[in-house]
């Protein structure tokens, strides 16, 4: 469903400020595969990220999603294949329409924009449904303001609204790192559900080793561009972050240097 082949990406080539952030990465999901990468500051997760996602082009190598071949593609043109949820909140959804108004610019995208009436009775009822997997409460508040909500209820409308259109592959970017440990666990609640539910291919970037563990079916560590750590199935499942942390030592030649990975 996604293939990365030897892709590489340096930022302010030539001056002074030259950051090599991706060093001839490859990387493959089949579909329906649930990958969490991790990684310190600095490793490349959410430069790879926006390199599958379009928001820059990359400096070698080839993109391809659902084989297409995507490498070429501007961000708007690739956006119908993909599905994102973005650290910040406040990005995904639009604070000054009802919560039914930003469903409905969810389920049409992509589509021919009509004059027509706008959300009919039976689209209101089906968000009704949907809203109900949050369990947040929102089906009863349609039309109420989304800028009213929590962080926590704007990021599972986010959730809901990025996996509407059932995308071929679903991004996570540090989706709960602004948010409090037991709303972040409500999100990555509903994110297992609605992955699980549609079979969604899902890349999730963490800060928190034990969500890495416990969420998807591999793992993914990341160090200066490259991967270094490729686990699935039972053997993550038995996973410590200890482990983890042993791993990136024994390859990188010292000690993981991101405090809130290791606290959390």
């Amino acid at each position: 469903m996604l293939e990365l082949k030897n892709i590489s990406k340096t930022f302010n080539a030539g001056t002074v400020n030259e950051k090599r952030a991706l060093c001839n990465l490859s990387l493959s999901l089949k579909d329906g595969d649930f990958v969490t990468v991790i990684g310190g500051n600095g490793a490349g997760k959410s430069t790879m990220l926006n390199a599958v996602a379009g928001v820059f082009p990359v400096d070698a190598g080839s993109i391809s999603i659902d084989g297409v071949d995507v490498t070429k593609l501007v961000e708007h043109k690739r956006a119908k294949y993909l599905g994102r949820v973005f650290q910040d909140p406040m990005t995904g959804t639009a604070a000054s329409m009802q919560i039914e108004e930003n469903l409905a610019l969810a389920a049409r995208r992509g589509m021919r924009r009509t004059l027509k009436s706008g959300i009919t009775k039976t689209e209101r009822d089906q968000y009704r449904e949907l809203l109900k997997i949050l369990d947040l409460g929102l089906e009863d508040r349609l039309t109420a303001k989304v800028g009213l909500l929590s962080g926590g209820q704007r990021q599972a409308l986010t959730l809901l609204m990025a996996t509407l259109k059932k995308p071929k592959l679903l991004l996570l970017d540090e989706h709960t790192a602004a948010l409090d440990p037991k709303t972040a666990a409500k999100v990555l609640e509903v994110t297992d559900r609605i992955v699980s539910r549609d079979s969604l291919t899902t890349l999730m970037i963490t800060h928190n080793m034990k969500d890495a563990i416990v969420h998807g079916n591999r793992l993914v560590m990341m160090y200066e561009g490259q991967i270094i750590y490729d686990v699935a199935g039972e053997e993550k499942k038995g996973l410590k972050v200890s482990d983890l942390l042993h791993k990136f030592e024994e390859v990188s030649g010292g000690a993981f240097a991101n405090d809130r990975m290791i606290l959390n």
